[in-house]
């Protein structure tokens, strides 16, 4: 009973509160913990002794007299720059050449409103004359589209249509009767067309070349009867 009693004071001696050692890592970090929390209760640290006494050295700045002298001081500075400004204004007016120069400054702004004003309607009429005519380039150049357009459309119509009378002429000559024998009559029909088309162009060009022929003989009927006296 000795023998154990006396291992259980020892082992209290060596462990404190929460069974921790004593200037253990554990129990240092708590009594630090419980330090600071009993400073925050009774308000934080105090004031060294040096922070004390420049506290009670540390002179007033504020007093009431100089404070006084200096709004005294700035009430008259304000009263004297308005009394100035009164004469100066009084000196203008006395002076004629002073009560032209406002005049003239008037006539001077004047003629620079008009100067400013024939700017602005020179820069209005440069700004109308480039309008019009970047309206005028866009219609022609619209119109020219527009031509170009209906050339390309009566072309394609044109090549439309040939095409459709190429076809439809393909079918024609490539029909047969029950026999397997070519119907001869479209045939012949395209043949008849064709002279038709021959003799038409043949006697555009008989008729062209006799009105040549006529106006040559013209010309040499006046050449003649010019030269015989």
């Amino acid at each position: 009973m000795k023998k154990g009693g006396g291992v259980s004071e020892q082992r209290d001696e060596r462990t404190g509160m929460g069974g921790k050692k004593i200037n253990g890592p554990g129990w240092i970090k708590n009594k630090k913990k419980m330090m600071k929390k009993n400073m925050q209760r009774l308000g934080g640290a105090g004031l060294s002794l040096e922070a004390f006494a420049n506290a009670k050295t540390r002179n007033n700045n504020y007093n009431p007299a100089i404070i006084k002298k200096q709004r005294e001081f700035y009430k008259n500075a304000k009263y004297l720059r308005k009394y100035k400004r009164s004469l100066k204004q009084q000196e203008q007016q006395n002076d004629p050449s002073t009560t032209a120069r406002p005049s003239e400054v008037e006539n001077e702004s004047e003629s620079e409103d008009d100067r400013n004003v024939e700017q602005k309607n020179k820069k209005s009429k440069n700004a109308r004359s480039l309008k019009e005519l970047y309206e005028k380039k866009h219609e022609e150049q619209e119109k020219a589209r527009l031509e170009r357009e209906a050339v390309v459309q009566a072309m394609k119509e044109k090549r439309e249509k040939s095409d459709t009378q190429r076809k439809a002429l393909k079918e024609k000559m490539f029909k047969k009767t029950r026999s397997g024998q070519p119907v001869m009559k479209y045939r012949i029909e395209h043949m008849l067309e064709t002279i038709e088309k021959l003799n038409k162009g043949s006697l555009q060009k008989f008729f062209e070349s006799g009105k040549k022929i006529s106006s040559v003989s013209s010309l040499t009927r006046t050449a003649t009867t010019r030269c015989i006296p």
